[in-house]
């Protein structure tokens, strides 16, 4: 089937999927009854999908689409590579122009620590590198029992075995036997559950202080490192509040253990800086990164690794054994480096911070306004709202819906009807926008989120939830 063609037969593609295509985070035997949505075609910051219908992408994809879809120039970087060098790998003491290329860029453009980087193909593949890492520089340094992890609950570092493990969801760690020895976890910096009777200051010092307490729980001289995302995304856009960071840099540094920011999702200017540890002032061992650094064109991923790191395995390592057969794959590297050179030339990381981010902000504190809407937050570029049953005189005096309503996904499902892509995280309602999103998109895409907000409020009228 050429699906260049624009008369896709939408039902014989449902079908073929059906019968062939496991999907990730899918319910198989569900998505098979109703058939999937077919994407075809995507420009700037719309998608179409099989049967027409125009789209406005508030996630980016998966977070990643930073410069929009029809970027022609990256596809001829990448047409380009093919044509002259489509692949060879790292291994066997052998490099290519663009792996070096990105590793000089990267290095120029992260914070002032780094200045190497370890290729992967995801996310997920840079979070298992960073155990392996983290580990090795340990042991290099004659601490053998110093190895466990901590993570946060509720927090996502991707779905290997490793990456899982690393994030602090339950119903990840119910399939396959996880987390896998090494890894524990702590609350997550989660205001609206659990910062009852406490300043949003007081609580973003209580939720890092949870750290500490681990650490002591599982003994200083066993714990390697801390991972968090500076906002959390997957676990639907968690914003720490101002007194989090510091303490936890604070703590890390207090213990000597290693910090990674996990900016898979806050890496390219999705938080109005370079990398999201910018924004939080901290200062981080490891970051890593992926989505953004090619807008999803072409899988990539990898970590920065700072000085403190990289010379001890650099000058007492000796050989790393890990690493991947596409590490440092030259398609995706040039993919990557004209990626940056958009987001450069056009300022997107200047722009998100100083306007359309603030912008951002103001059209989302107006959707607070809403009868369903209990709370709503951005930071940068990324915002959500909460979906309350009835709104109180505070945040944590609001009456919460039921879970098992399913109210977040009756909603997910009229944005989808109504042309906007918005994500549910239970009933937290989230965005992610591509960075080059204009005011007036913005505008469009937050007009469709009260219209959504609109059928789902007459619905669970309807359903007498209310």
């Amino acid at each position: 089937m050429n699906t260049t063609n624009t008369q896709i037969d939408t039902a014989a593609v449902q079908q073929m999927d059906a019968a062939h295509y496991l999907h990730p985070f899918t319910d198989f035997k569900d998505l098979a009854a109703k058939g999937a949505r077919v994407m075809v075609r995507g420009e700037g910051v719309y998608l179409w999908d099989s049967e027409g219908k125009k789209i406005v992408d508030g996630m980016s994809g998966l977070w990643c689409v930073n410069v929009g879809y029809g970027r022609t120039s990256i596809s001829q970087a990448v047409y380009q590579q093919m044509e002259t060098l489509p692949f060879y790998n790292s291994f066997f003491g052998t490099t290519n122009v663009p792996a070096v290329e990105l590793a000089t860029k990267l290095a120029q453009i992260a914070p002032p620590a780094f200045r190497h980087v370890f290729f992967t193909s995801s996310g997920s593949e840079a979070n298992d590198t960073n155990v392996r890492m983290v580990r090795r520089y340990w042991d290099l340094q004659g601490y053998k029992e110093r190895h466990t992890i901590i993570s946060r609950h509720n927090a996502y570092h991707g779905s290997t075995v490793a990456g899982a493990s690393l994030g602090g969801m339950d119903g990840m760690h119910a399939q396959g036997g996880l987390p896998i020895p090494g890894i524990v976890h702590i609350g997550q910096p989660n205001y609206l559950e659990a910062g009852q009777e406490l300043t949003p200051d007081e609580f973003g010092l209580k939720a890092a202080g949870w750290l500490e307490e681990k650490i002591l729980e599982v003994g200083a001289d066993k714990v390697a490192a801390f991972i968090g995302e500076p906002v959390q995304g997957a676990g639907g856009v968690i914003i720490p509040p101002a007194t989090y960071w510091p303490e936890i840099q604070r703590i890390c540094d207090k213990y000597g253990i290693l910090l990674i920011a996990d900016e898979v999702i806050c890496g390219f200017g999705r938080l109005g800086r370079w990398f999201g540890s910018e924004l939080f002032g901290i200062k981080p061992d490891l970051i890593t990164f992926a989505k953004g650094v090619t807008s999803g064109y072409v899988p990539l991923g990898g970590v920065l690794v700072g000085e403190r790191v990289a010379r001890v395995l650099v000058e007492q390592g000796g050989e790393f054994t890990h690493g991947f057969t596409y590490s440092g794959h030259p398609v995706a590297c040039a993919a990557a480096l004209e990626n940056i050179r958009i987001i450069e030339d056009e300022q997107l990381v200047r722009q998100v911070a100083d306007d359309t981010g603030p912008y951002l902000a103001e059209r989302f504190a107006a959707l607070g306004e809403h009868p369903l809407v209990g709370h709503a937050d951005s930071c940068g570029f990324v915002a959500g709202l909460n979906l309350v049953r009835k709104k109180g005189a505070t945040v944590h005096e609001n009456e919460l819906f039921d879970e098992s309503l399913g109210v977040g996904m009756i909603c997910r499902g009229h944005m989808f009807d109504n042309g906007v892509i918005m994500r549910a995280v239970g009933e937290r309602m989230i965005v992610a926008p591509p960075l080059v999103m204009t005011r007036a998109q913005i505008d469009e895409m937050t007009d469709l989120i009260r219209l959504c907000l609109d059928k789902t409020y007459e619905e669970i009228k309807t359903r007498q939830w209310l």
